[in-house]
């Protein structure tokens, strides 16, 4: 049986290819689906009899559902079309399910055994999740007569009252976390995207041509903290700029449109990470710019904005003309991602992009494209890192290649941050007790801190999910000066790698490296 297939509206069907040509009586497709309402970026379900289901697509032309973040949308999309193959199988539409037809579900889902590919509770809760949604929306507008999903109301974060499906699973964790160590993430970036063997040297048959890129992107995540979708969508005057007299850490803002909050926060990003964007701007970028401009690849790009002025200020604006010599502006932290897409501005060799991350062509490049070279890279440490079953001495089933996720990097980034903070207050500043509180009172508790850095709304989601690893540990116990194992002389200091390594033994979830690969001399441990 053919499943339930999903269809997105491009941004502009015509420029990139997706319709060449129109069949005949269609030329007004555009016209036929402005008028109803549907616009780039929507899902359109198809059902395996290849029939558009009316209802669905009103429903994800909501402003709630239009208003969740591109993954989300597609994840939920996703978790829908999986529900309705399993009523198809039953011969129901989805209008006709009923609690019994979810309990069924959930139960294929997590728990039978014939089911080669069961999901977690925390899985399944997004799942419920998706569904409750819909089914929420239908009820409210009488197009079904009850909800097959289950609500009860809790107590929110701030305090109101929320309603949420009652089947949630009770084994669910708050959240997938995975942690590296400084040394670990140096290792997976060097390995994974720069091509390097496990002895630290560049692999000799290594053909990445894309690494200039990918190594600073990846950087800036580890290094900021900040979230794939906002990494991802800089734009190039975004990004701090070197100075010749410049600290340590630069400091940039992310705009509101493109955080999950929707809230501009400021982000700090270290020197020689800036360095690295910087060499991908006048390297690699500047010549797909230069490529694409040669074959007049910018000439097809129908939906481009050219940016005449960006204002100074705290608001800044962004004002440019379209292909029709239209005029507009709005302001920079209001442009969403797609917005930010269609930005160009005038080089000297004719318009460029300025949207800072481009793919081989010169355009920009796609932020769910990310998660491919994640994956890339992630594949090549295992190859390269993972021993053989013919290793003597080593497990062949136990990975000690460090595997990395663009969230991953923000995870690694918080820990990061809690650990060096209470260092530097606790030892590095040389304070006593009196003067650490006093110091706290006067610039806040390293776990605040971390919270504004990563922009989270509540402390607890720092301390529960992001944190984890270290909520319960007594970090001043953990950074006193204590000696090192092969040290006689007591009181020596901890570098930071011994008290990341210690963290990294004594928690489960975060990626070190292995200490059966000390012995090798590799320059990036």
């Amino acid at each position: 049986m053919a499943g339930w297939r999903v269809f997105w509206v491009p941004a502009d069907a015509s420029s990139v290819g997706v319709r060449p040509s129109l069949i005949e009586g269609w030329d007004d497709l555009a016209e036929a689906e402005q008028r109803v309402g549907i616009t780039p970026g929507d899902p359109i379900l198809l059902a395996p009899d290849y029939r558009v289901d009316e209802l669905l697509c009103l429903y994800v032309r909501t402003r709630r559902f239009r208003r969740y973040t591109v993954e989300t949308k597609r994840n939920y999309v996703t978790d829908i079309c999986l529900f309705l193959n399993f009523l198809w199988a039953r011969g129901h539409v989805w209008t006709q399910a009923v609690a019994d037809d979810v309990d069924d579900y959930e139960d294929w889902r997590r728990f039978a055994p014939e089911n080669p590919s069961l999901v977690g509770g925390s899985k399944w809760d997004r799942e419920l999740t998706a569904l409750a949604g819909l089914y929420t929306w239908a009820e409210a507008r009488e197009l079904i007569p009850r909800s097959p999903v289950a609500m009860k109301e809790i107590i929110g974060r701030s305090g109101t009252v929320i309603q949420v499906p009652a089947a949630r699973a009770k084994d669910a964790r708050a959240s997938n976390v995975k942690w590296l160590t400084p040394r670990a993430w140096r290792r997976w970036v060097n390995v994974g995207l720069r091509g390097h063997t496990a002895d630290g040297l560049p692999g000799p048959l290594w053909a990445g041509r894309l690494e200039d890129r990918n190594a600073p992107f990846a950087d800036l995540l580890f290094s900021s903290g900040i979230r794939l979708s906002e990494g991802g969508s800089l734009l190039t005057f975004e990004v701090p700029s070197i100075r010749l007299q410049g600290g340590r850490y630069y400091v940039g803002r992310i705009a509101a449109a493109v955080t999950r909050s929707k809230k501009a926060r400021t982000f700090y990003v270290a020197a020689h990470v800036v360095g690295e964007v910087e060499a991908y701007r006048q390297g690699l970028r500047a010549e797909a710019i230069r490529k694409a401009q040669a074959v007049g690849r910018y000439d097809a790009v129908a939906d481009m904005r050219l940016v005449t002025k960006v204002t100074s200020g705290v608001r800044r604006v962004v004002h440019w003309c379209d292909r029709n010599g239209v005029s507009s502006r709005k302001a920079l932290s209001d442009l969403t991602v797609a917005e930010r897409m269609t930005l160009y501005t005038e080089g000297p060799h004719g318009p460029e992009p300025l949207w800072l991350w481009l793919n081989e062509q010169g355009l920009p490049f796609r932020i769910s494209s990310w998660e491919g070279v994640f994956r890339g890279a992630n594949e090549r440490c295992r190859a390269v890192l993972d021993p053989s079953p013919e290793t003597p001495g080593f497990d062949p089933y136990r990975s000690i290649a460090p595997q990395a996720t663009p969230h991953a990097a923000r995870h690694s980034f918080a820990l990061y941050m809690l650990v060096v903070l209470h260092y530097l207050m606790d030892r590095k500043f040389g304070l006593t007790a009196e003067e650490r509180r006093d110091f706290r009172l006067l610039y806040g508790d390293p776990w605040r801190m971390v919270q504004d850095l990563l922009g989270h709304a509540d402390l607890e989601t720092t301390r529960a999910i992001y944190l984890a690893p270290v909520a319960d540990l007594q970090l001043r116990s953990l950074l006193e000066t204590a000696p090192l194992p092969h040290d006689d002389a007591a009181g020596a200091e901890l570098p930071l790698d011994e008290v990341f390594a210690r963290v990294a033994r004594e928690t489960e979830g975060i990626q070190d490296i292995d200490a059966r690969m000390e012995s090798r001399k590799d320059p990036i441990a």
